[in-house]
């Protein structure tokens, strides 16, 4: 066995004996020092390789005899020199064709290495340390182009396809520098890329490149190229795998079709499966006012608008874990501009054969102008649809005098219902009241001329035979001349504004008359009573003048504070106001003079404090308890409640009189407001007092509410916010 021989140094020791007995044996004898070069190559090597041993000396192995060399053979050679321990390797000679058993002995100088030829392999039924197989047979008939390189970046393999494309030998280029392959030998730029990518790869990392190169002056060829490192038990890199596609006719589609892109009008982009796009149209990038590299990956995403930015990443979210394709319309800034247009985007993913994604493609194709006229559109429908659901102005259309169209507030006004719409059953001129058939008759013939009526006066007949007082308009539809658009406004609060003014009138003057003939009596009595000395009935007189005086005082500054709420210029003082001690107030001085009920506070303990003027947060509860006396005048109590948190402090005004109508209960803080129930008609009053209150507590920021039910009693919630300066 060659793993007795004579130790190494012996061997090379100079005498001609071991000399002599080296260049004696049959099979070649390769020396190589701790470095991995050639210090002695027998006769039968030098013959085998086809050179010298003068030749050898001082080379790698690789570089001295490539065509000897195999990955199993750099493997092991590599293995021996780390573990120390002899081994033998079998493979056939890529230049050959022989089978060669290499036997591989570790020394103190270096390793040793017998080369055997044999016909066949051998089935050795004794355990050794051997790697079987070998990569040739692969190589030789994979019609990928496929390398074998050391992390040196030496070749160690190389497929017959390769080989074939520069119709080169393989001892020709086994051995030399993978970065100086006739292939690549003219393309400088990439002969440095693939001399970096070799460093990276020989690190651990896979590393992928693309690039077009010209292995004869009238062919260029596209290679999409992977170094691929390979990693020993000890996970240190023994080698790497170079592969090289064929990716010519693929840049040739994608030429083609990106010069399609440059042609259609809409901004076109590709991107990676996890949706970070890779490559766009000039189109793209000119809108965004950026550079490929720029708009590239997520870049694009700073162009979109803040307000679609969530809503559009949620979508794409979603599509690309779906893998589905998506669309979407969303603003993008035009440039650096602060110009945003619409965009309608559409993703689709295109997938492979196994159904995975392989790229996205995607266009955006502007819709600002659409979106615009669809905005415009939208709101002119919407102000449709508000004036047609307006709660104050009634809307209807008509054909002649037949309704064909109404909202519910015109439907509401009159009394007819949608059934009686859709049945032809509501006519305009028949629901006009006989006395305004001229004033009609003369709006629609303006209407006919000029194709717009001037709003006029008139009534209608509801349906259940009720009048009902409108201000009428219209104009002449567009789109059809046969109809027409109008618009009723119900007048019946202005006609009763005015009766309520005749009332007023009618009232003051009554309620001013009589406190103020009384005290006239009052007076003439007094005249008569200090003209006869009589001091003591003047007093009387004197005492009975006060009441009938407060009254009209009364009357007097309520009139006047009316009309400064009306102008704005109610005035109020800032203080620090404690509510407890005004509602006692309040509560005492009603109760010294209203001896017909007993007025009952709750107050909390604890004192409140407010912002604000104490005289007129007293005239508010003044107003309400005194309110509340008049209009329970058949009971013998009101209860006043304060209670307070952590916002606010509510005083509830509670009676036990006639109730208020729910349908007067938004109208009583209208000014001059008074009820019209024949049981209240006789209970004094201008209607002022809670419009005054109703003032004072908006000035701070409180509300008022009131609870009623008819024969029951009322009760009035004041809300005024604590936080409040």
């Amino acid at each position: 066995m060659y793993n007795e021989m004579l130790p190494v140094r012996d061997m090379l020791a100079p005498n001609l004996e071991a000399a002599s007995l080296l260049e004696m044996l049959p099979d070649a004898v390769i020396f190589l020092d701790g470095a991995g070069k050639i210090q002695y190559a027998n006769a039968r090597a030098a013959t085998m390789v086809g050179t010298s041993a003068s030749e050898l000396f001082g080379k790698t192995l690789l570089i001295g005899a490539p065509h000897l060399v195999t990955t199993l053979l750099y493997q092991a050679v590599r293995e021996a020199v780390q573990t120390r321990i002899p081994l033998q390797v079998e493979y056939r000679s890529p230049v050959t064709q022989t089978w060669l058993r290499v036997y591989l002995t570790p020394t103190s100088e270096g390793i040793a290495l017998f080369f055997h030829e044999e016909k066949e392999p051998k089935q050795s039924q004794e355990p050794v340390n051997s790697r079987e197989g070998t990569y040739l047979e692969l190589l030789e008939n994979i019609s990928e182009r496929i390398a074998i390189v050391t992390p040196e970046g030496l070749l160690l393999e190389i497929s017959q396809s390769l080989l074939a494309d520069t119709q080169a030998r393989r001892e020709e280029v086994i051995g030399k520098p993978f970065t100086h392959f006739p292939m690549w030998s003219s393309a400088p730029d990439f002969q440095e890329q693939l001399s970096v990518a070799i460093v990276q790869a020989s690190k651990g990392e896979t590393i992928h490149v693309e690039t077009r190169i010209s292995p004869c002056a009238c062919e260029s060829l596209d290679l999409s190229m992977t170094l691929t490192p390979h990693c020993d038990v000890n996970q240190q890199v023994e080698y790497l795998i170079w592969a090289g596609y064929d990716i010519t006719a693929q840049k040739q589609a994608e030429e083609e079709l990106r010069a399609l892109v440059e042609a259609i009008p809409q901004l076109v982009w590709i991107a990676q499966p996890d949706g970070s796009i890779i490559s766009s149209n000039q189109r793209w990038c000119d809108y965004l006012a950026m550079t490929a590299e720029q708009a590239s990956g997520d870049g694009w995403k700073v162009r979109l608008h803040p307000d679609d930015r969530q809503r559009v990443l949620d979508v794409r979210e979603v599509a690309i874990s779906a893998g589905i394709p998506y669309e979407i319309e969303y603003r993008l800034r035009e440039g650096t501009s602060e110009n945003y247009r619409w965009f309608l985007v559409r993703g689709i993913p295109c997938k492979d054969s196994q159904g995975t994604i392989r790229r996205w493609f995607g266009t955006s194709t502007d819709i600002d102008e659409q979106k615009r006229t669809e905005e415009a559109l939208r709101r002119s429908q919407e102000r449709g649809h508000a004036l047609m659901a307006s709660n104050v102005i009634g809307i209807f259309i008509a054909e002649d005098n037949k309704i064909i169209e109404a909202n519910d507030t015109f439907l509401n006004m009159t009394g007819y219902n949608r059934k009686d719409l859709y049945q032809n059953q509501v006519n305009w001129l028949h629901m006009t009241a006989p006395e305004y058939s001229e004033i009609t008759q003369q709006a629609h013939h303006q209407l006919a001329l000029h194709e717009y009526m001037p709003p006029y006066e008139k009534e209608y007949i509801c349906k259940d035979g009720s009048r009902l007082p409108v201000l009428v308009g219209g104009v002449m539809t567009q789109l059809d001349p046969t109809q027409s658009i109008y618009f009723v406004l119900d007048n019946s609060a202005r006609k009763a504004l005015e009766q309520r003014k005749d009332t007023f009138l009618s009232m003051a003057s009554h309620e001013l008359r009589t406190p103020l003939t009384s005290l006239k009596l009052q007076t003439q009595m007094l005249k008569k009573q200090l003209a006869k000395q009589d001091l003591h009935k003047a007093d009387v007189a004197l005492s009975r003048m006060e009441g009938p005086l407060s009254a009209v005082t009364r009357l007097v500054e309520e009139l006047f504070d009316l009309s400064k709420i009306q102008a704005g210029k109610l005035e109020y003082t800032q203080e620090t106001v404690n509510l407890n001690d005004v509602l006692q107030e309040v509560v005492e001085v009603m109760q010294q003079t209203q001896t017909t009920h007993a007025i009952v506070p709750h107050v909390p303990e604890r004192p409140v404090f407010l912002v604000g003027d104490r005289d007129r947060l007293g005239q508010v509860f003044l107003n309400l308890i005194s309110n509340a006396i008049k209009y329970s005048p058949d009971a013998n109590q009101v209860e006043v409640n304060m209670t307070t948190s952590a916002e606010a402090v509510t005083i509830d005004v509670c009676d036990h009189g006639m109730g208020i109508p729910q349908e007067q209960r938004e109208k009583i803080f209208a000014r001059f407001y008074r009820a019209v129930t024949p049981s209240q008609r006789n209970i004094p009053g201008l209607g002022m007092g809670l419009a005054i209150v109703s003032e004072i507590v908006k000035h701070y920021g409180g509300t008022i509410m009131v609870e009623s039910e008819i024969e029951t009693g009322s009760t009035f919630h004041v809300t005024f916010p604590l936080d409040r300066q």
